[in-house]
């Protein structure tokens, strides 16, 4: 195992060291204003700059986990500050330190009240985001887990629209009673295993009985993360009432979250539960991919539109990763990356009018590109990168997970196929009417192009988009050896016992 000077730390909690600087910011109100969006911009943008190093550092040829930290944390247990990446992990915690500071550069005109207390909620989030990623104590994980919960319930419950209290408490409540379930999978594991360690937990065989509820708990928890259908009402909401910024984090990485659990935990510590429940997994994955993309077609507001969208998109996540093929369970990672990086670029192009025009009403647009030419061409990309269009981030994840579905079972794989069709339908039947036809609405006449603010925030998810389109082996080569060996681990497992159940189911 690679081990390094506490570089995972110091990615991790670097946005704390900014966030207490906020704390000690002082003056009138607009001065504070501004000093706090410099310090949050300057922090998170050091903080994407250390990430990188993680990368550059990571070795792809072997599935341990590196730059492990270890430190005892809670004396008289066997509870411990342990921290560590792998081919599974390594791109989120880059996925996280990359969005974060775009969030903040997209905030610096929309927010305007309470500034310093929404830059040191951010600062907050993306610690608790990068440690979830990075945890290999249960517990810890936990804290984590759980931690990203707070400064997402003020970022919209605070800085919401209309109906944030509403919205908050909704997002709060859902993902919290799924939580309480996989606490308490999380002792029971504890007192059969007599380790919190997550290396360790993977190698120990569970009862198969045992197994059935525990991954039931944590199934309870990482379903509405994702979300799943149909658990997946509390999206809509939360990402119509939160700023811009709250729904690019949000989808970009909280979505994540549930599908980064059933790799590190339902997959390698449950595989014969997982056997066992894998077809209600497609089943979900299949009704969630063709029902809200149905959805996102009668929507009017565009926020909804893309919400359902995120939903249909992550059905694809959930069932290549149940697949348990090298190009399902890749191109469930794959698209993860891709999908946060432009769900949230298509966030923030609403962000872009809904700033201008204060309304997310698709009908109150029409013929943009005549007043915002720069405007219509960075959404064009998102737009076709979120239909999957290839040379872009979107193909490469879904025709992977279709691979990898067309092995274990036809039908799911056919299905899930017409979901590109309906994406395709819903995505340019948005932009056709935002983008072109007749500019009849008056005052969209004087609407202005992108600054060069909004600018500097696009450039960097346009030229990841075709990055990730264009030479896919980039991301997918760091993640080969960490995918085989859960593959193997998990086929191993379900062969020595229950294998005949596990073929059968699958």
């Amino acid at each position: 195992m690679q081990t390094s000077h506490h570089l995972l730390s110091i990615v991790t909690f670097l946005p704390l060291v900014g966030a207490l600087f906020l704390l000690f910011i002082r003056g009138d109100d607009a001065s504070v204003a501004r000093n706090a969006r410099n310090v949050a911009l300057l922090t998170t943008t050091a903080t994407f700059v250390v990430s990188l190093l993680v990368i550059f550092g990571f070795d792809p040829g072997t599935a341990d986990f590196q730059f492990v930290e270890s430190g005892s944390w809670l004396p008289g247990t066997t509870i411990s500050y342990r921290m560590g990446v792998d081919g599974i992990s390594v791109w989120f915690v880059l996925l996280s330190t990359f969005l974060t500071p775009l969030c903040i550069l997209s905030s610096f005109g929309s927010v305007e009240k309470r500034v310093k207390e929404y830059m040191l909620a951010f600062l907050v989030l993306e610690t608790m985001m990068v440690g979830m990623f990075c945890a290999l104590d249960v517990i810890l994980f936990y804290v984590f887990f759980e931690g990203v919960l707070i400064p997402m319930f003020l970022i919209i419950g605070v800085w919401g629209g209309a109906r944030r209290v509403y919205a908050a408490y909704k997002f709060f409540l859902y993902t919290l009673a799924g939580s309480v379930l996989m606490l308490l999978a999380l002792f029971a594991m504890y007192f059969e295993a007599h380790t919190t360690d997550i290396q360790t937990l993977m190698g120990h065989p569970f009862p198969e009985s045992m197994q059935l509820w525990l991954w039931l708990a944590f199934f309870a928890s990482f379903a509405v993360k994702v979300p799943m259908w149909p658990v997946h009402t509390w999206l809509p909401d939360a990402h119509v009432e939160a700023p811009t910024a709250g729904s690019v984090i949000l989808a970009g990485v909280l979505l994540k979250m549930g599908a980064y659990g059933f790799l590190r935990f339902s997959l390698p510590m449950l595989p014969i539960a997982s056997a066992w429940f894998t077809p209600m997994v497609y089943t979900l994955s299949v009704v969630a991919i063709v029902y809200t993309s149905l959805v996102a077609l009668v929507q009017e507001d565009m926020k909804k539109l893309i919400a359902y969208s995120s939903v249909a998109h992550m059905g694809y996540v959930t069932s290549g990763i149940f697949s348990v093929t090298p190009q399902g369970v890749e191109g469930a990672l794959f698209q993860m990356l891709s999908h946060g990086v432009v769900s949230g670029a298509l966030f923030l192009c609403v962000g872009v009018v809904y700033d201008r025009m204060h309304t997310r009403d698709i009908g109150r647009y029409g013929g943009l590109s005549e007043r915002m030419p720069r405007y219509a061409l960075a959404f064009m990309i998102f737009t076709l990168a979120s239909v999957g269009l290839p040379g872009t981030s979107g193909f490469v994840g879904e025709f992977l997970v279709l691979m990898g579905l067309f092995e274990v079972n036809g039908w799911v794989s056919l299905l899930a196929a017409s979901g590109m069709v309906l994406g395709a339908a819903y995505m340019l039947y948005l932009y056709r009417r935002v983008i072109f036809g007749k500019l009849v609405h008056a005052d969209l006449a004087e609407i202005l192009d992108l600054s060069g603010r909004e600018i500097a925030v696009f450039v960097p998810l346009i030229i990841v988009v075709i990055w990730m389109g264009v030479y896919p082996s980039t991301f997918l080569e760091p993640m080969h050896t960490s995918v085989a060996t859960l593959i193997d681990n998990v086929h191993l497992a379900q062969a020595g016992r229950g294998g005949l159940l596990a073929a059968a189911l699958r």
